[in-house]
């Protein structure tokens, strides 16, 4: 069966030959061109194009190792500002500081006094100063006992306050002065019994400035009541603040 097929295949190529086919000869690459060696491709009627040949390199296969890092730029200029960032947290206590250097001690100043009448008192033809035969609080002497006026040596508010008691069927009329100017009237009507008057006052005084009390003159029967036992008039007055200079 071999053999057969083997004769088969054989028959088939001896068929497959052209009849009167005449054999071609053998030419080389160069035949086309002229026996001077021009390149006039008119002389070379049976080739019309020769292929260009170019070289391609692959760079990423001959990359080399990588380089030293070159000098620093020259800064660019500022941008324009951004947006506040928001609040950031509380950061920590921070450890306390020294002790400062001390200071001056404070200077407090005080006046105050507090004085009392054992006399009456009636009125005259002119104006009297009620005198005051008693002392209670004195301090610094800044009450004058001997004129009956307080005068002033540190300037600033005070509080001042009299007490008096009225005399049967007479008129008191009397005045809380600053220097010659009238500032509270202690006043009481004539009656068939006496009674206790008072008045206050705060006033701002400045360096020798003098407080009194002043009986108002014989135009009318004008009079304080007082004894040896009991002391009825008083006069008060003491700093409330002392006036800074500046301030």
């Amino acid at each position: 069966m071999l053999g057969v097929l083997v004769l088969l295949s054989i028959f088939s190529l001896v068929a497959s030959v052209p009849p009167n086919t005449t054999p071609r000869p053998c030419r080389r690459c160069c035949d086309h061109l002229p026996a001077d060696g021009s390149t006039d491709p008119s002389h070379s009627p049976g080739l019309s194009h020769v292929p260009e040949v170019r070289t391609y390199i692959n760079m990423t296969i001959l990359k080399g190792d990588k380089g030293d890092r070159g000098d620093r730029g020259t800064p660019g200029k500022v941008g324009p500002e951004g947006p506040p960032g928001s609040r950031g947290p509380t950061g920590s206590k921070g450890s306390k500081g020294q002790a400062g250097v001390p200071g001056e001690p404070c200077k407090l100043q005080y006046s105050a006094f507090s004085v009392g009448r054992r006399k009456s008192l009636h009125s005259l033809e002119s104006y009297q100063t009620l005198v005051f035969d008693t002392v209670f609080v004195n301090v610094e002497s800044h009450f004058n006992m001997f004129e009956g006026k307080f005068i002033c040596h540190i300037p600033g508010i005070y509080y001042f306050n009299v007490n008096i008691h009225t005399w049967n069927f007479k008129e008191t009329y009397l005045h809380i002065m600053q220097n010659n100017a009238e500032q509270a009237i202690v006043y009481a009507q004539p009656a068939d019994r006496s009674i206790m008057q008072s008045q206050s006052v705060m006033l701002q005084l400045v360096l020798n400035d003098e407080v009194w009390i002043r009986l108002y003159k014989r135009e009318r029967e004008n009079a304080v009541y007082s004894d040896d036992v009991d002391v009825y008039i008083t006069f008060n007055g003491y700093l409330i603040r002392e006036t800074v200079e500046g301030k």
